[in-house]
């Protein structure tokens, strides 16, 4: 049973822990002051995370792994590892993409994740389910098999709904949005899909999982309180989208971009029940994950999604990359204005999961530049004034690591859990170079950096229990 403690502002360290004795970065939203950590650096390409039911982040990687992290000291085990079958080690667009846990997850411990695979240039997408037993994702059950993929345009977010289905996004794997109005295709679609695989009866056409259509390639998925399903769509030059899906509409692609505004783009809407957006963004600044946000800690939030951007494919631009804060109507249906934070970690931002406890903001972070440039991190920001914080159960064993000072000039002090000791320390540059590697031998040490060029970087260590990573600035 997890353990849940209450914290004022002078328990920093709690709701938002920072992996470092200092003065962590804050922000001010409104009159809400938030607290930025680096939780985990170094993972290759995070693609989804998520709050899940055992109070852990759950990650995927773009290259095939699904990471289970602490979310108060970022210690981190591979649950999965598929790099072997996904395609391509996941350098590019097709990789391990969404992922969603079973809505009752305590008594069906079920996990289902899609990931493109093949070889040369065949590239195929499937739906997969994984039983989690003793901290390991086992007994994989195929659910859909043989979507096509190609080397873009993959999509692919997964959601559980309320009535229990899977809403899952494909995308046109660039084929101009041919596939996205053939009903006979399930590229370019949103498909619903029962629990088991099966295909509902009711979905609109009781043979097909698709659910909605006129898609281009779907990047984020949430459901909002009353069972409105949002959903983030990148355009092609312009136009990036935020939708409202409904069974059965057609969602233009690519006769229609963005709003039906053109005398072409009219005609067509009218003609094929088109469901327009109710926000888009020209030229496209590369929408990616979403949740919806209505916790007390941030009040600024209540009501909103929240919408990691990445600024454009080619790399982060201006003020492009950052999370996007939409402010709903009080019905859900209409976005009423758009404010936009952390622009100046000129970041790569893919997905956004949300502490249901502390109302702690999580972000998935893919470097500066397409598809992903180290180091990847995990970011949390926290209204430490706030809440309660869920920290794991006494009988969870974990870890933790901690640097002082820092910036640090020639020397800096490592502190360690009792498990690090005797696992090795790598410190690697921003850059992905490995520039030193050392023996753990006690708790508490002192690492001489004296040799390593002023600049930004970041280590790691790994026992039984995880991975822990850390960073530091030598000045």
């Amino acid at each position: 049973m997890n353990k849940i403690i209450l914290f004022l502002a002078v328990a920093a360290g709690i709701g938002c822990q920072s992996n470092h004795l200092q003065a962590q970065p804050t922000w001010t939203v409104g009159s809400t002051t938030l607290t930025e950590n680096d939780l985990v650096t170094g993972i290759q390409l995070p693609w989804e995370i998520l709050w899940g039911p055992d109070d852990y982040i759950w990650c995927t990687t773009r290259p095939g792994l699904v990471l289970h992290i602490d979310p108060e000291t970022g210690n981190y085990q591979t649950l999965l590892d598929l790099t072997d079958e996904v395609f391509n080690n996941g350098s590019g667009e097709p990789g391990m993409l969404g992922m969603a846990l079973h809505p009752d997850f305590s008594v069906t411990p079920r996990v289902y994740i899609v990931y493109c695979y093949g070889q040369g240039s065949n590239v195929d997408e499937r739906l997969s389910a994984f039983d989690y037993v003793d901290g390991q994702l086992v007994n994989e059950q195929i659910l859909i098999d043989e979507i096509p993929g190609g080397y873009i345009h993959d999509g692919s977010r997964i959601v559980v709904t309320p009535d229990n289905k899977i809403l899952m996004t494909t995308g046109d794997t660039g084929d101009g949005g041919d596939s996205s109005q053939d009903m006979s295709s399930i590229n370019g679609k949103v498909l619903r899909i029962n629990l088991d695989g099966s295909i509902p009866d009711d979905n609109p056409d009781p043979g097909s999982y698709v659910w909605s259509f006129g898609h281009r390639n779907g990047q984020g998925l949430c459901v909002g309180p009353t069972g409105i399903v949002y959903e983030s769509e990148h355009g092609q030059n312009s136009s990036d989208e935020l939708n409202i899906i409904e069974p059965g509409r057609n969602y233009g692609w690519p006769s229609v971009q963005g709003a039906c505004n053109t005398m072409a783009e009219q005609n067509y809407c009218e003609e094929n029940n088109v469901n327009e957006p109710i926000a888009e963004w020209s030229p496209c600044v590369a929408v990616n994950g979403l949740s919806y946000y209505n916790h007390p800690a941030i009040p600024e939030w209540e009501n909103s999604l929240i919408m990691g951007v990445m600024g454009g494919l080619g790399g982060t631009n201006g003020n492009n990359d950052r999370i996007s804060v939409l402010h709903l109507s009080d019905d859900g249906l209409t976005v009423e204005s758009e404010d936009k934070f952390f622009t100046s970690l000129n970041q790569r931002f893919r997905d956004v999961c949300i502490n249901p406890y502390t109302g702690c903001l999580y972000v998935a972070l893919n470097g500066t530049q397409y598809p992903g440039v180290g180091p990847n991190k995990i970011k949390s920001f926290c209204n430490l004034n706030y809440g309660t914080a869920v920290l794991p159960a006494d009988d969870v064993p974990t870890q933790s690591m901690n640097l002082f000072p820092n910036p640090a000039a020639d020397t800096i002090q490592l502190t360690v859990s009792p498990a690090l000791v005797g696992s090795e320390l790598q410190v690697f540059a921003y850059n992905g170079t490995r520039v030193m590697s050392l023996r753990i031998t006690q708790a508490t040490s002192v690492l001489d950096i004296s040799a390593l060029a002023p600049g930004n970087y970041w280590v790691s260590a790994t026992s039984a229990l995880g991975t822990v990573t850390d960073n530091f600035t030598r000045r």
